[in-house]
């Protein structure tokens, strides 16, 4: 009875929020977007990806850094291993974190914490290095561009395998590595209008990701923390969302793995 019941309350914030599927022509991620008072702002992050991944890392920031709306400041560093794999949510910044979390289904998972009125406080961008064989350079690119666009509210702008040029279709090709011209236009789309507070403030979020234990980086079709409930699924992602103690909601974009031996996206 208490699952049904947590299942009932997320359908119905699911119907409410719009939670249930992206925005595929205009890849707004459904409006999700930070609330700030400026027409410009800067996004904070913690760099917690070991060397494997740090220049991915640095270059995508460079890339989405282009924008004429959002900015990124390094705040902080910990590539340890157990933070790596806990990639614990920071309230007000982004963290990106890289690890071997298993052979669970994933490539790479973008966490949005959404605040009581429904904008992005806090947010992570996930690498999972289980699938060794899938990671080529082109596909690293791909992947950590893809998730920190996520983070701060863009959705996919093809599904079916095409390229856009753009790190957020789900093209395997070499000139679907990085941002595009559309995607610098969306963020300005998205980032239109200003609002009355700043979300992405430190202190002003929620939790840990609602994220803790075993099972923290297994998707489940479940109620249950820590991926909460399957709202949306399509042939290579998953979208899940669970609810907050402080009337929030964690997002969980999911990008699932290809067989072994496709690097098709």
């Amino acid at each position: 009875m208490l699952k049904r019941n947590i299942a009932s309350r997320l359908l119905i914030a699911v119907a409410s929020l719009g939670l249930a599927l992206p925005a595929v022509a205009s890849h707004s991620w459904n409006n999700y977007h930070i609330a700030r008072t400026t027409s410009s702002f800067t996004i904070q992050y913690v760099d917690s990806m070991n060397s494997v991944w740090d220049s991915t890392l640095a270059t995508a920031i460079q890339k989405w850094g282009q924008s004429n709306v959002i900015g990124f400041e390094q705040v902080g560093a910990d590539d340890g291993s157990r933070i790596r794999r806990r990639c614990p949510m920071i309230s007000g910044q982004m963290r990106v974190c890289n690890a071997a979390y298993g052979q669970n289904g994933w490539l790479g998972l973008a966490t949005i914490g959404l605040d009581n009125q429904g904008h992005i406080d806090q947010g992570t961008a996930k690498m999972n290095d289980s699938y060794d064989w899938y990671w080529t350079p082109a596909e690293r690119n791909h992947v950590v561009c893809q998730e920190i666009g996520h983070v701060f509210g863009l959705g996919h702008t093809s599904e079916d395998g095409s390229s856009q040029g753009t790190c957020m279709d789900y093209s395997s090709s070499t000139s679907s590595q990085w941002p595009n011209a559309h995607d610098y236009q969306m963020i300005e789309q998205i980032y239109s209008h200003l609002d009355s507070y700043n979300s992405f403030t430190s202190g002003s979020g929620g939790g840990d990701g609602g994220c803790k234990g075993k099972g923290c980086n297994k998707p489940s079709i479940t109620t249950n923390v820590p991926m909460g409930l399957l709202v949306h699924q399509h042939e290579r992602h998953a979208v899940y969302v669970a609810s907050r103690e402080d009337g929030g909601y964690w997002v969980h974009h999911v990008l699932l793995a290809p067989d072994r031996g496709s690097s098709s996206h």
